[in-house]
């Protein structure tokens, strides 16, 4: 079975809570705000940088003609160092070798903007790997809209598996018509049960394991 596997990026492949953290408590304090927590960034996270700083600018008491500055704030300051905290989670490489090996055409699809999605695997070495990758500006839709998605499986061929941490990967699977593989250790919000997936890992080395049959890949949960 060599199918086309698509992946997200934050909190999915890599852990990029802290550089996104770091780069939003710069413009936040550019504004004159009190910095967020972690916590309060990995709940921010999936959307894309635009989303994220109206949540933060929000929760700040910052108004609405902050946006647009705070935006270009962040997205200069992300770009100029996006992976000095980031890492790619336990087993990640491996994994992606031995599918890579296997025949699986693989791919990303992620709402984070494409150039310092492109730093980040650049930075950590993981690029190599994927034959197409779809950044939340790479077309004018992000996900949950399917189009994201289709368009990376366009470019891949046949699709297999989607495989990510969130509510919005799980819609976007859902949308798209393709299995869903939940990464449990990321940036999910809802409980595993509340998203419809057709399996749950939270360790990369599990991955392989659940790709030896075709019934695997049917829904479980949502």
């Amino acid at each position: 079975m060599s199918g086309a596997i698509v992946f997200d990026l934050d909190g999915t492949l890599v852990d990029s809570a802290p550089d996104i953290r770091a780069a939003l408590n710069r413009v936040l304090a550019g504004e004159n705000a009190e910095p967020v927590t972690l916590a309060e960034t990995v709940s921010f996270v999936g959307h894309g940088i635009p989303q994220l700083v109206r949540q933060a600018r929000e929760a700040r008491g910052l108004g609405p003609d902050r946006q647009d500055p705070m935006t270009a704030a962040m997205l200069a300051g992300y770009l100029a160092e996006p992976a000095a905290l980031t890492r790619p989670y336990p087993g990640v490489t491996a994994c992606l070798e031995r599918l890579c090996a296997l025949g699986h055409p693989l791919g990303l699809c992620t709402n984070k903007a494409l150039a310092p999605t492109l730093a980040i695997l650049d930075a950590l070495d993981l690029g190599r790997f994927f034959g197409v990758v779809i950044g939340g500006d790479s077309l004018p839709q992000k996900k949950p809209d399917p189009a994201p998605l289709h368009a990376a499986f366009a470019a891949l061929g046949t699709p297999l598996l989607y495989v990510g941490d969130s509510e919005v990967d799980a819609a976007t699977a859902e949308a798209t018509g393709v299995a869903f593989a939940l990464f449990t250790k990321g940036y999910r919000k809802a409980p595993v049960t509340a998203l419809r997936h057709s399996f749950a890992f939270d360790r990369f080395d599990d991955l392989a394991r659940h790709l030896d049959g075709r019934a695997a890949l049917s829904p479980t949960a949502g």
